[in-house]
């Protein structure tokens, strides 16, 4: 039999788990070229690293030098809070997506980066859970919904957002916008660069230029995170502004709030500013050649410096000033410091206590008194008795 190779993805529905922490993966049901049928389980930040890789693999196939002969298809990019909505809106998105994908040219659909991501892992079939939480909620598509993939009605559903201003493209790879356009995202990268598309024109637009249509707040805008992730600066930047940070490359330092413009606040020390995203990486990570690429380009703009900025919506964004964030990181760092020397103390103690008892002196044991002369003449043998005559 020749290789093995995928003739369909069913989409099922999605679990709810809570182990390690709560999250939801996604239920194909993959049919195999040798009619086998195996049950996959996959988070939507893999499908959307595997898109990612799928892209690079194939630049033609992915719009990368053409978008008019673009065929592999679109995938929104993930929320960085996926909660359960997100979740459930999306399985329509991805059973479209699944279709088209193993309806792509052979040297696309069975290529092994294809066939290897839907291959059956070991926690597909015994996933890790702990008997103490609780069991995963299994939430399946309606039956209407899954009669065939090629039922689903509509493309997939992008989010639509409004220019607030009008922005000027500095290069060939960027979309101009006028304020109040209508644009649809099509990637969201956490550089601040996202990808539009309006009418028959696409390309790179900074989100700062762009609100949500429902609210100048956005869902998926985490909360700042003072413990922080540590980061490895991969470009110097000189700050241009006094709210962020002048930093040199091979620097460490620690991400505390990641913002959707791409421009994070990050902690060097106990100080602490802005810094594009995009000449960071997460310690640990290794680097791509698509990440160099990106680092290549200038940092998008960031929301304060957008001039003559229109919203539709009464209330303005929710932001931190930059003296909250440096009160509550050195409150944080305290907090840590407390810690560890309360740990360190106790540690202490425990090693004096095991040095004190170790170099304490050993109870001798007790002498027994002399037997005296008639208990001798009286239980001891003739020879013993013959000594004390």
């Amino acid at each position: 039999m020749g290789d093995a190779f995928i003739r369909h993805i069913e989409l099922l529905g999605y679990e709810k788990r809570f182990f390690p922490s709560q999250h939801y993966v996604y239920m194909f049901l993959v049919k195999w070229n040798d009619l086998s049928e195996k049950l996959v389980y996959r988070r939507f930040t893999e499908i959307y690293e595997f898109h990612k890789a799928l892209k690079e693999m194939f630049p033609i196939e992915s719009g990368d030098i053409n978008m008019e002969k673009r065929i592999i298809p679109h995938l929104p990019a993930p929320k960085w809070f996926d909660g359960q909505r997100s979740t459930q809106n999306r399985q329509g998105t991805l059973a479209e997506y699944c279709y088209t994908l193993v309806n792509l040219p052979h040297k696309i659909s069975r290529c092994l980066h294809v066939v290897n991501f839907f291959k059956v892992r070991p926690d597909d079939t015994n996933p890790v859970t702990d008997s103490q939480i609780k069991k995963p909620e299994v939430f399946l598509l309606p039956q209407d919904a899954k009669k065939n993939s090629t039922d689903i009605t509509g493309p997939i559903v992008l989010q639509t957002y409004r220019a607030i201003a009008d922005y000027e493209k500095n290069s060939r790879s960027e979309m101009a916008l006028n304020a109040g356009d209508m644009v649809d995202v099509v990637e969201k990268s956490e550089t601040g660069w996202w990808f539009c598309q309006l009418k028959n024109k696409r390309g790179w637009v900074p989100a700062a230029y762009l609100e949500p249509m429902d609210g100048p707040d956005e869902s998926e805008e985490q909360e700042p995170n003072y413990a922080g992730e540590q980061y490895v600066v991969q470009k110097s930047y000189t700050a241009v502004e006094d709210d962020e940070l002048t930093l040199k490359e091979g620097d460490t330092i620690e991400v505390i709030h990641k913002l959707l413009d791409g421009w994070w606040v990050i902690r060097k020390d106990e100080t602490t500013g802005y810094y594009p995203s995009m000449y960071l990486q997460k310690a640990g990570e290794e680097n791509t050649s698509l990440k160099s690429q990106l680092r290549n380009r200038s940092a998008p703009p960031r929301r304060s410096t957008v001039r003559n900025a229109k919203s539709i919506h009464k209330h303005g964004r929710k932001q931190i000033s930059q003296e909250t964030y440096r009160r509550n990181s050195k409150k944080y760092l305290q907090s840590r410091r407390n810690m560890k020397e309360k740990f360190q103390n106790k540690a202490n103690a425990i090693t004096e206590k095991n040095e004190q008892e170790e170099n304490k002196p050993k109870a001798q044991p007790a002498v027994p008194p002399r037997p005296s002369k008639d208990l001798i003449l009286n239980r001891c043998t003739e020879s013993t008795r013959r000594k004390i005559l």
